[in-house]
């Protein structure tokens, strides 16, 4: 997989995201990114309004479809979201007009998704828009959206219609057939079916025009019903339109039309449904909250892995489970897998334990399909499904389609071979039921899984007389880079685990529940044979394990694979199967994910052989080198980084614990766009909780041997153990200021646009507050609620970083002519406003704008990057002095006089061309260009490579730029801004000026020395 750009314009405060830009290169994964959701459905984060080519998604846990022959998939409901706004005649959309504020956020406090906006029309008018919309904790079946609309500079026409969307897509695929469908006193309902499981699905929603005197018109097109009116509007009057939806499918009720109609009808007003869904997130917070104090960053992101989870685990339906990708995109197809209750289920059992149920639950409903599974394989009990949807029977695809639409399919044998999820189950329940001691529970349910799902075992081992040992054969282990394994340690290791305590559970049956105890051995057939079959394995059962170094071997014959250096490989953005292919990968010593580390860490609490110390300290050593912790899989970096932490390698611990907490805020795997972690959510909870905070559980209850990552001053958690809560407020140790200097470098370098020198004592990079300063185009300060922008303190100014285009010349003009003579050449239509969506932009990220949807191959992509090049270094060599723009040549001069040490910051490859042409090589004391650093604006990184060739600190540079990235990047370097050109593209930062004509280095200096002091 390729990743994307690290910068995702976001801003992290204590429990609200912000974004602060719009980018349609992010768009998909930006609407994984602001899913809402309330344990019954989750709803992507797209616009209301619609944008090209958008994944709009609403999933209801355990609405599953068949797409005939082919697979199972998780629905996508009809889209309650529509909204769409026309402003005297013209359509509201991002991607028409002008968007001159923008401001996204997501409240974690009370799953509360609102976005900013003020926009221009093509036709000139400017209006301000707001929306907010939330999906109701307190009652799941409510929904609800609201928009303020407030012309600042026009009166006019403003027309709204609000719609549900019958035609949702599975990615190319309807699964909707439509039933019926009209209007009511209260406003429009649809009723659809799923073609194949012939789930219904009803959807009914109201609207309220609050600010005007407006009527509603219903229209009832096919599939699309809609309330929609108009009013005169006038300029700065606010107008708010309330949309509230309900909805209900045949799994919960069997007539969701009458059910969805009524509800419709007695819900209260808006304020009231949201403050009803405040009280309710409160609630879960006060039992799931993890505070995290001196590391803002994590702070932020461990409450944004534990809300993807809430919001996705089922309250009220013991039918469902948590799909891989949760319910926010369309990754693995909603399919359920180990994932859940091995890295998910630990929060739900320790803090939402009727969650836990739940979730467990929906494996002992599912049991009938795990036994026609175990058939169809010729084995006995029940055999898990390695993927599963609403009945329990295997849904892993058989194929998977290679993107060469002339290669070869890949065979998928994780449904066949990958079945250690027969005992992972299993490990699950138990440690629920250690926890809760919900014995009820385990006797109706929880002993049938653990009971039927060892008899599987039973007759999937081999026994080998020659080794007079048992053994499993042809699987595939935690490890999926190895596709047929014999014997594999961690399969091996957890069915003997499993067996032992399916003896104990069902002892305990014969003691508690002796009734229970008979019926399931008559429906089970288990016979006192079976159970001496089980002591017999448990006893024999092959672990290759060398007892003096207690170094596990991962599968039989893995020590004579072909060992790797992983270093070798360092600067890849693939996996090491995507570098080495399917097949050669199974000859080398490179891991997936923890494999041996893995059934470590799973036997790590109870410390149960093979977990011991020595054991860690040796196979770490061993198999972490050894792991594809980058690109491998997701699901490894939070266990390394609990274990890492086991060993004392803190620095290390915390840096893998980024990795995992920053999947998804980041996309640094190039794949947020297919759906939240899920795992990486659930491993981040237990790397806070039994790693850094060190929870161990006793027969006394949880305690506490912390071991907080350098910085964290303070861990805050609560813990539900039988039936009790058990609060942790643990602090971390005092540190000097100087190594505080060093682990917020640490902290930032490890989070978007990392800096590349350690910053010195009290420079704010990037920091944010609930409210902060915004500079207009008269450099005066203005509040927004909104946006911080980082400010240095007290100006020590030693050097001043310019950028080329637009600020000392206008070659904005050449790459102009340099990509329309391409786009030309290629038949693709390019104009001069196409080209200013490309000021500030890479190379390649220019070419993509230019290419749309249009297919072209890698290769032709850098041929066209080149030629491109070739052109405008043609263009260049004609330039002259006299291309300097007004006023740059003097203020360089007065630079120098005055001892400022000056620096080029351009991303372009052709700085040094350029500076030579234009005659000022002899005043520039450093060149950072894109010959550089790999990073682009918005990330600081070309700054900061600028600044450390001057030899100056960041907060005594001002960097000088005409594009909102380049501003962008300055700030997040801890810099001061100047920008050149409109308010609303550079009006983030400090100094917002026309041009540099007649521009003084001594005014400059008296208003940033004013700016720090009304800051300061």
């Amino acid at each position: 997989m390729h990743t994307k750009g690290r910068s995702r314009h976001f801003i992290y405060t204590d429990w609200i995201l912000i974004e602060t830009q719009f980018d349609p290169e992010q768009l998909h994964s930006k609407e994984t990114v602001f899913t809402i959701g309330n344990g019954y459905l989750g709803t992507r984060g797209c616009f209301e309004e619609g944008y090209p080519h958008a994944l709009p998604a609403t999933f209801i846990n355990g609405v599953y479809d068949d797409v005939p022959v082919v697979y199972t998939e998780l629905v996508n409901c009809p889209d309650w979201l529509p909204l769409v706004v026309i402003v005297n005649g013209d359509r509201f959309r991002l991607d028409q007009g002008e968007i001159l504020r923008y401001d996204r956020q997501l409240d974690l406090r009370q799953g509360l998704l609102s976005r900013y906006l003020r926009w221009r029309s093509p036709s000139g008018n400017i209006i301000d828009i707001s929306f907010e919309r939330f999906a109701s904790l307190a009652d799941p079946h409510v929904l609800g959206l609201r928009c303020h609309l407030t012309p600042v500079d026009f009166d006019g026409l403003i027309e709204v219609q609000a719609s549900i969307n019958g035609y949702p897509e599975n990615q190319g695929f309807n699964h909707w057939e439509g039933l019926d469908q009209g209007k009511t006193d209260q406003g429009i309902w649809l009723q659809r079916r799923t073609r194949s499981s012939r789930i219904e699905l009803c959807m009914a929603a109201k609207v309220r025009i609050l600010g005007t005197e407006a009527s509603l018109q219903v229209s009832t097109a096919p599939g699309y019903p809609t309330l929609s009116t108009s009013y005169l509007a006038k300029a700065q009057q606010t107008v708010t339109v309330e949309k509230l939806v309900t909805v209900f499918t045949s799994r919960e009720i069997e007539t969701p039309v009458p059910a969805a109609q009524e509800k419709l009808a007695h819900l209260p007003d808006y304020a009231t449904l949201l403050k009803a869904n405040e009280q309710a997130w409160n609630e879960v917070w006060q039992q799931s909250d993890i505070l995290i104090e001196g590391d803002s960053t994590a702070a932020f992101a461990v409450r944004y892995n534990l809300f993807q989870l809430l919001i996705a685990g089922p309250r009220h339906d013991d039918r469902v489970s948590i799909p891989a990708k949760t319910l926010s995109g369309f990754g693995y197809r909603g399919h359920i897998f180990w994932d859940t209750e091995i890295f998910m289920l630990p929060l739900f059992i320790f803090t939402q334990p009727a969650i836990a149920h739940n979730l467990l639950s929906y494996r002992w409903h599912t049991l009938p399909g795990a036994r026609r599974k175990a058939a169809h394989y010729g084995y006995k009990g029940a055999m898990f499904a390695w993927e599963s949807a609403d009945t329990g029977d295997e849904v892993t695809p058989r194929w998977a389609l290679g993107s060469d639409f002339y290669g070869e399919d890949v065979r998928i044998w994780c449904r066949d071979r990958e079945i250690h999820i027969n005992a992972d189950i299993p490990y699950a329940v138990w440690n629920y039921w250690q926890a809760t001691g919900d014995d009820e529970w385990m006797q109706k349910c929880g002993a049938e899984v653990i009971l039927d799902a060892a008899i599987f075992w039973g007759s999937r081992v081999e026994f080998n007389p020659e080794r007079k040992k048992y053994e499993i054969r042809g699987v595939i282990g935690a490890d999926e880079y190895h596709e047929f394994v014999h014997n594999n340690a961690f399969t091996n290791r957890m069915a003997q685990w499993h067996l032992e305590k399916a003896i104990a559970v069902y002892d305990w049956l014969v003691q508690k529940f002796p009734e229970r105890a008979t019926e399931l051995e008559q429906k089970l057939k288990f016979t006192p044979e079976e159970q001496s079959h089980w002591q017999d394995i448990i006893a024999k059962i092959l672990f290759l394990y060398d007892p003096l170094t207690e170094l596990i071997e991962q599968f039989e014959g893995f020590f004579q694979l072909e060992d790797i250096n992983l270093a070798d490989y360092e600067g890849r953005d693939r996996s090491m199967q995507a570098i080495l292919g399917v097949d050669k990968i199974n000859k080398y010593q490179v891991i997936k994910q923890p494999d041996v580390l893995m059934l470590l860490y799973l036997m790590r609490e109870s410390v149960d052989f093979p977990y011991s110390d020595k054991a860690l300290q040796t196979n770490w050593d061993y198999y972490a080198p050894r792991t594809d912790i980058t690109y491998g899989s997701s699901l490894g970096p939070a266990v390394h980084a609990i274990l890492a932490s086991d060993l004392d390698k803190s620095i290390e611990a915390y840096e893998l614990f980024m990795r995992a907490l920053m999947v998804d805020l980041e996309d640094n795997r190039g794949n947020t766009n297919d759906g939240i972690h899920g795992a990486s959510a659930g491993g981040i909870w237990q790397a806070v909780i039994f790693g850094f905070g060190g929870i161990q559980l006793t027969e006394n209850g949880p305690v506490a041997n912390p071991h907080l990552p350098p910085g964290w001053t303070r861990l805050k958690f609560k813990l539900h153990w039988q039936g009790k809560w058990h609060d942790f407020d643990l602090h971390g140790e005092q540190v000097s200021q100087d190594i505080t200097h060093q682990l917020e470098y640490l902290q930032l370098s490890l989070s978007p646009n990392p800096p590349l020198s350690p910053p010195i004592p009290n420079t704010t990079l990037g920091e944010a507050a609930p409210t902060a300063s915004l500079r207009d185009a008269t450099g005066t300060l203005s509040t927004s609620p909104h946006f911080q922008i980082p400010t240095p303190h007290n100006p020590n100014i030693q050097g001043f970083i310019f950028d080329l285009d637009g600020v000392l010349t206008d070659t904005a003009e050449l790459h102009y002519l340099a990509w329309q003579q391409l786009a030309d050449e290629e038949g693709i239509p390019f104009n001069r406003e196409a080209n200013e969506a490309l000021r500030g932009v890479s190379r390649r990220a220019s070419l993509m704008l230019i290419l749309g949807d249009r297919p072209y191959s890698e290769a032709e992509i850098e041929e066209m990057m080149e030629r491109k090049n070739r052109y405008y270094v043609e263009l260049i060599q004609n330039m002259t002095p006299k291309d300097l723009l007004p006023g740059a040549i003097a203020l360089l001069d007065e630079l120098r006089q005055a001892g400022i040490k000056i620096g080029i910051g351009s991303a372009s490859k052709n700085a040094q061309t350029v500076i030579e042409r234009l005659g000022i090589a002899d005043k520039i004391d450093a060149i950072a260009d894109g010959y550089s650093v790999q990073e682009p604006k918005p990330a600081p990184d070309l700054f900061l490579y600028a600044a450390k060739q001057l030899g100056i600190e960041p907060e005594q540079s001002v960097v000088v730029e005409d594009a909102a990235a380049g501003v962008e990047a300055a700030l997040a370097a801890g810099m001061w801004a100047i920008g050149l050109g409109p308010a609303e593209r550079v009006g983030a930062a400090h100094i917002v000026l026309p041009s540099l004509a007649g521009i003084k280095w001594a005014d400059l200096r008296d208003q940033l020395s004013n700016i720090s002091r009304q800051k300061h």
